[in-house]
């Protein structure tokens, strides 16, 4: 399963995806990790391995809504572990 998988099932909610996504924002170093059900999704990891989530992070010029999306689209892409 997947974060979109577990979105679309209604097991990660949008406070609980919107307060990931920003604690990851706030400070990449800490660890963000998102319980869904009876698995775990952790954000850095979902990130790093997202080639398109690193490029846009990367830029110094992405503005605080292409940052946001790019973190959310590596949650909805992750595997659920």
């Amino acid at each position: 399963m997947t974060g979109g998988d577990a979105y679309k099932q209604k097991l990660l909610t949008d406070d609980a995806l919107d307060a990931a996504i920003a604690a990851y924002l706030a400070d990449p170093s800490k660890p963000a990790v998102l319980e869904v059900g009876k698995g775990r999704l952790d954000v850095a990891a979902a990130v790093l391995a997202n080639a398109y989530s690193t490029e846009v992070l990367a830029r110094e010029d992405g503005s605080p809504g292409q940052r946001r999306t790019a973190v959310r689209t590596a949650i909805l892409l992750a595997p659920v572990g």
